[in-house]
């Protein structure tokens, strides 16, 4: 079977370097030369980088271009459910033939040679991509930027820079300023980039390495601004403003990373959708676990009908943050539940204490399968450590879900949330 195949590769590719990651362009480049570089023979590309917010925004200029006509690769990590998720071809995710094939063909050039799973992979993509025809490239960044695998591409059409906070402090450094120096890797002599807001030293970061590479950046609330006006947005770049539809993912995060992915998609020249096309997409648009609303399933089925369950994968204290606000504005007319699953590499205290505010309870998780996921128990302590009231650890989700039943006695609406993982498990469960 194909499906066993994939997973066969996958285990020899995996085995192939001590470390799951190990930022370095080295092992890349030379792969891709012994494949003719097929890099080099990609469509036009957007390369963006960010820590929150990347998906969302590709997830938006993939829908306003493909309602345009236009014909859109992308590529995104981490997967949530399948791996052929990170690789989506003309708007179709890659088929368990050509993945195989491809991998294959990675595995052979490369000749056993160390390599890690996530730079394999990309230049797996980087092939598909060669080798079907499309009118764009969205690329986006797997961890960092400057040595990320995906950071190959001598001249894309434009760079964007989603918001950039602390997250992977133990690859990208301890300090703001040092993981802004590293997305801002991505930037290329001469190509416009577009940025999110920023925080002022990473602000100054972006625009330090711009200045040296001659990089005309467009920021928002300098260059351009965007706005929830009398239910819709209201976009302003050069003086002059364009009103479109609300996004349909949820959260005011999403009225920010709207405009983001529209000041690029404006720019894009020759390729830039119409404004009836941005307007179509943005009512098109999903990103599946970014505050996503569980409509049916087998969670769905275990609590009352007018319930609402949740889902998320943000993970780091900006996104905490996010929720943070969107519960206080948005999630105020019935008690909120959090169940929480973490990776032990995340900063968990951080992700929480914002939400601890907005809970009448708090039910932690192991997440399944995950063995660097924290423990139910650690992660209750964690929980306590930031004040948060009403905590439980649950021996799985499905508890957590039935002891939120038995002691709620009002219509309550439940959060799933602390790691893509997680969400993943939710969506492949909750089938």
């Amino acid at each position: 079977m194909a499906f066993e195949s994939r997973d066969a590769v996958f285990s020899r590719l995996i085995a192939l370097h001590p470390k799951l990651i190990d930022l370095s362009l080295g092992r890349v480049i030379h792969l891709l030369g012994k494949l003719n570089q097929p890099h080099q023979r990609l469509p036009p590309v957007v390369h963006v980088a960010g820590t929150n917010g990347k998906g969302s925004v590709i997830a938006t200029m993939k829908a306003c271009l493909e309602a345009d006509g236009r014909r859109v690769h992308v590529y995104t990590s981490p997967h949530l459910v399948h791996f052929h998720e990170r690789i989506s071809l003309c708007g179709t995710h890659i088929t368990e033939d050509n993945l195989v094939q491809l991998l294959e063909e990675c595995e052979a050039v490369n000749d056993g040679a160390p390599i890690t799973f996530f730079e394999i992979t990309t230049v797996a993509a980087f092939l598909a991509f060669s080798r079907t025809p499309a009118d764009i490239l969205l690329l986006e960044t797997g961890l960092g930027g400057r040595l990320d695998a995906t950071n190959l591409i001598a001249k894309p059409r434009l760079t964007v820079l989603t918001p950039i906070s602390m997250d992977h402090q133990q690859f990208l450094g301890d300090t703001l300023t040092a993981i802004a120096y590293e997305k801002a890797g991505i930037l290329k002599f001469g190509v416009p980039c577009f940025s999110s807001q920023q925080f002022s030293e990473v602000r100054d970061v972006i625009l330090t390495r711009a200045k040296e590479l001659s990089v005309p950046v467009f920021q928002q609330d300098h260059d351009w601004t965007i706005n929830r006006q009398e239910g819709r947005l209201a976009f302003s770049l050069q003086g002059e403003t364009k009103y479109f539809p609300l996004p349909t993912l949820a959260g005011s995060h999403q009225i920010s990373n709207s405009g983001t992915a529209i000041s690029a998609l404006m720019a894009l020249g020759d390729l830039a959708p119409r404004a009836q096309s941005i307007s179509t997409g943005l009512q098109k648009v999903q990103w599946p676990a970014r505050l996503q609303k569980l409509s049916r399933g087998k969670l769905i089925d275990m609590v009352h009908p007018d319930w609402e369950i949740w889902l998320d994968g943000g993970h780091n204290a900006a996104a905490g943050a996010m929720l943070s606000s969107h519960a206080k504005a948005q999630w105020r007319d019935r008690p909120l539940y959090l169940v929480s699953g973490m990776m032990s590499s995340k900063e968990a205290a951080d992700f929480l204490r914002p939400l601890s505010s907005e809970t009448k309870a708090v039910y932690t998780v192991s997440i399944p399968g995950e063995k660097n996921s924290f423990s139910a128990n650690t992660l209750a302590e964690i929980a306590k450590g930031v004040g948060m009231n009403n905590i439980q650890s649950s021996d799985s989700i499905t508890d957590a879900f039935a002891e939120i039943h038995k002691n709620s006695t009002e219509l309550s609406r439940i959060l799933i949330c602390g790691s893509l993982y997680l969400a993943g498990t939710i969506l492949a469960r909750n089938s």
